[in-house]
């Protein structure tokens, strides 16, 4: 199995090499991808090192599988050049999401509608990808009407950048800057870039996300949140139901989730939280409660590491589906 990993220098790139080597995918042969600014840089990947090499060079090896975290306009150039010679293509920009042409994949949720002529592949939204894994087992169930979304995410899911502007400012040093202002010690009601009627990308990201993965007929709203958290979106849902439901049976459906661990003892104080998540691959929920103020309709709280499950991880777990059910 020979497997491209494309932008192999950067945060998502990084966490995708380790969660190949830990899941152990037959890799047979590695091509780290990177700019041409990264050509030659050095990596371990099981304890060989590679080079890192060029778009051209990936592409003339023709792998079986190249995933790619670079960025939305380095997938639309170079996504269909790797599927001219038969690559498959997971990409975790949010360039192909929403072609109608393109499959939007969970695994656990909606892997089934893959086919072998499917040359490329979206991975979702990070904040996404853990608010539908909390969801799928309840729409299934109970039917969703509407969902009124409030996210608080991480500096990493805007990069190295934003990651070394938190610790900077923690520090008190001086240095380039992500957002608009500081972060540190902060929250800033904006990620992504503002559009229409004041919202932002990443908000309409996991409207129109949620809606092509699970239900084009739920009402969803967003408000996402950055926070001074490294690693690690916490999420807090309301949810409106076609049906009403029953708490003890809410907490068995999410936890026979395959992804998801109901971690909900208020009592003790044990809830979700990013430190819990950070370098795992599961999805934790928790402050399940009904919401008193609106007939069939509950409150959740959501985490995960934005980095694995929320990227690499779900990337690498479409690979292992691909590989699994001979669709390479």
């Amino acid at each position: 199995m020979k497997i491209a990993v494309v932008g192999a220098t950067g945060l998502v790139g990084g966490e995708i090499l380790k969660i190949l080597e830990e899941r152990r995918l037959n890799v047979t042969e590695l091509f780290p991808v990177a700019s041409s600014k990264s050509v030659g840089k050095k990596i371990t990947f099981f304890g060989k090192e590679y080079s890192v090499i060029s778009m051209e060079d990936a592409i003339s090896n023709k792998p079986d599988i190249a995933i790619f975290s670079a960025g939305g306009s380095t997938s639309l150039e170079w996504a269909p050049k790797f599927s001219e010679v038969g690559t498959k293509v997971i990409d975790n920009s949010s360039a192909w999401r929403m072609d109608e042409n393109i499959p939007l994949i969970v695994p656990e949720i909606n892997g089934t509608i893959l086919k072998k002529d499917d040359y490329i592949i979206a991975n979702p939204n990070c904040s996404t990808i853990q608010l539908v894994m909390a969801l799928s087992p309840l729409h299934r169930m109970y039917g969703i009407k509407r969902l009124v979304i409030s996210t608080y995410q991480s500096v990493s899911g805007s990069g190295i950048k934003a990651v070394d502007q938190l610790m900077n400012e923690r520090q008190g040093k001086t240095g380039e800057m992500a957002y608009p202002h500081q972060i540190d010690l902060n929250v800033l009601p904006h990620a992504g870039n503002f559009v229409e009627d004041g919202y932002t990308s990443e908000e309409i990201k996991l409207v129109t996300e949620t809606n092509k993965i699970l239900d084009a007929n739920i009402r969803t709203t967003a408000t996402v949140v950055r926070v001074p958290v490294v690693a690690g979106h916490s999420e807090a849902v309301n949810i409106e139901f076609e049906k009403d439901f029953v708490i003890e049976e809410v907490k068995r459906l999410l936890g026979n989730m395959p992804g998801v661990v109901v971690f909900d003892f208020p009592e003790a104080n044990l809830y979700p939280m990013p430190l819990l998540a950070q370098g795992k691959d599961e999805v934790f929920v928790g402050r399940i409660r009904r919401d008193f103020s609106q007939p069939n309709s509950l409150n959740l709280w959501i985490v995960s590491d934005n980095l694995r499950k929320g990227a690499a991880t779900n990337a690498v777990q479409i690979a292992q589906y691909l590989i699994n059910n001979n669709l390479i």
